[in-house]
């Protein structure tokens, strides 16, 4: 119990020596991403770039503690920051006072949630976002980054987070504004990055380009040539303070902190299965809701914004041979020692250099054959993608709605196709299987037998489709004596589908026919039980295949002669 509360109790028993210089190598080394990826991202935001540096200590220190994975970093990410940034971007002016006291309160809402689904037990309920809407809404996303933050990374004044086609258009015609000395800086980080990225996967890019960046810019006078950089830090190392509220703050942010709180766990729990399936530890989605919450709300104890899970930093850990979370740990340490130690040289990194992060991290978010694969997999699945991705542009900065609408249209879908299962009459096959009659030509089991077969759970909302199945049946075989139903593919019911079933049985029996049922599962068969319906259907319902139960029942049908079986394989 204690391990399961307090999951950094166990690290002891997972690190030996080489374990425990694994775990301190692979901190340094992200803290040395993580520095110019939390400035990077505070910027993206619409917050101050020390803002970031926050987010990356103690909000780090307690994702790691009450995590159950030792892989997963935890802090600034591109997503959550531009959730952050088209969430409050409405209501405030970025880089405000008010700006950064909403974005508090955005964190402890979005943590608040994250800790009471922890609690319930309510990981499997983040499935219910399907992958093409996900994908439609992040490829959106990383469009409406991508326009954000070219102003910055060409030296251009930004209008903060618009409409995605009218960004498009003031970016166009601002185009001869462009300040050549940020633009050349912003482009030649930004093919940099690339190149490292290509032919050096390994190495600390970002911490490269940013350094080697920074002085390039001292030595050709970027800020005097009216370049912006980052900026002196606050004398303040670690601001605590108890988040402020306000009930209509609150109710605004709501819708946001809810999407906020899911889109940042499929994030984690993305970057989770990866690392189980690299190292072969167990994680918990639940006890990672648990300490992704707590994360939040240490956040915005800390004055900061929201953090997550992030994978390209646990990707990073993961590569380094990490084993636990005082990777994490030591990693948050090493960044608080940054602060202290070289507060000057991060106040002169220049903000196109930081936009050339973001805008090459995005290329790893941007998949639009992940759209086309939906479109061939699921007609469905493609249009809620679509559906998602359009959306998430048309209603920017209220991209919440983007990903409302894809979760709510591929719900609707799933609803409908559930209203209509496959329902098949069958017949003999020549393989000798007994297979859908209409679409492989075959002849019925007997003029007096007729097999019907429904595909999937009988409840409710397609309780009405199983007996417009039997009244067609009826209608197309006058001479019917038995209906059985293949019942292999019915795995559940409800109080509507009993009572469709018992209507059937009813029904059939008024008319002269009898109702027999082969390959009901033992589920099913104790729902029927305890309904009492069992008792009605049992004298010819135990049958467990349609061979088996068509041999019982035409010895009592007429002397009709049935269809010869097929020969199979090698019986002659």
């Amino acid at each position: 119990m204690l391990d399961r509360v307090f999951p950094f109790l166990s690290w002891h028993r997972q690190l030996d020596a080489a374990g425990l210089r694994a775990d301190l190598q692979a901190g340094v080394t992200v803290a040395l991403v993580a520095i110019p990826q939390a400035l990077a991202y505070a910027q993206l935001a619409g917050l101050p770039p020390y803002v970031g540096l926050y987010a990356s200590l103690l909000p780090s220190i307690v994702g790691a503690l009450f995590g159950s994975s030792g892989q997963l970093s935890t802090g600034p990410v591109a997503l959550t920051s531009l959730l952050t940034a088209t969430s409050l971007a409405p209501l405030a002016l970025p880089g405000s006072e008010t700006y950064l006291v909403l974005a508090v309160q955005l964190a402890l809402l979005a943590g608040l949630l994250q800790l009471a689904f922890g609690a319930l037990r309510l990981a499997h309920f983040a499935d219910l976002l399907s992958h093409p809407v996900l994908h439609g809404f992040i490829n959106a996303c990383s469009l409406l980054i991508c326009v954000a933050q070219l102003p910055t990374l060409l030296g251009l004044r930004s209008a903060g987070q618009r409409p995605f086609f009218e960004a498009v258009v003031d970016l166009a015609t601002a185009l001869p504004d462009i300040h050549l000395h940020s633009a050349s800086l912003g482009l030649a980080a930004v093919a940099l990055l690339i190149a490292l990225k290509r032919l050096l996967p390994r190495w600390p890019g970002v911490l490269i380009v940013v350094a080697s960046f920074s002085v390039i810019a001292w030595l050709t006078g970027f800020e005097d040539n009216g370049g912006h950089a980052v900026g002196l830090l606050p004398e303040e190392t670690l601001a605590f303070a108890l988040p402020r509220a306000d009930w209509g703050q609150v109710t605004d942010l709501l819708p946001s902190a809810f999407v906020l709180a899911l889109v940042s766990f499929l994030e984690a729990m993305s970057s989770c299965k990866v690392a189980s399936a690299r190292t072969g530890q167990r994680w918990d989605g639940n006890q990672e809701l648990i300490g992704q919450g707590l994360a939040k709300i240490t956040a915005s104890v800390c004055q900061a914004y929201p953090v997550s899970g992030s994978f390209g930093r646990s990707a990073f850990l993961l590569a380094h041979g990490a084993r636990t979370g005082l990777a994490s740990v030591v990693g948050a340490l090493m960044v608080l020692a940054a602060l202290f130690s070289m507060p000057g040289l991060i106040a002169h990194i220049p903000l196109p250099v930081l936009a050339a992060v973001i805008l090459v991290t995005l290329a790893a978010l941007l998949s639009p054959a992940q759209l086309k694969e939906a479109w061939r997999a699921n007609r469905d699945d493609g249009l809620a993608g679509t559906v998602s991705f359009v959306a998430t542009l048309a209603f920017a900065p209220h991209i919440e709605i983007g990903i409302l609408s894809g979760l709510i249209l591929s719900l609707a879908l799933l609803i409908y196709r559930s209203m209509k299962p496959r329902v098949a009459v069958l017949g003999r096959h020549p393989d000798g299987t007994w297979r859908d009659a209409a679409r492989f030509g075959l002849p019925p089991a007997h003029p007096q037998l007729t097999i019907l077969r429904f595909d999937g759970p009988l409840h409710f909302v397609n309780a009405a489709t199983f007996e417009d199945a039997v009244l067609a049946v009826e209608r197309d075989h006058p001479g019917l004596k038995v209906l059985l139903l293949s019942c292999a593919g019915i795995n559940d019911m409800d109080a509507s589908g009993v009572e469709a079933l018992r209507r059937v049985h009813r029904q059939l029996a008024e008319a002269g026919r009898m109702l027999a049922c082969c390959g009901l599962k033992k589920q099913v068969i104790d729902i029927l039980e305890r309904t009492g319906l069992w008792s009605q259907l049992a004298a010819h319902a135990t049958y467990r295949t349609e061979d088996h139960a068509v041999t019982h029942l035409l010895p009592g049908l007429a002397e009709v002669t049935p269809p010869a079986t097929m020969r199979r394989g090698f019986e002659w």
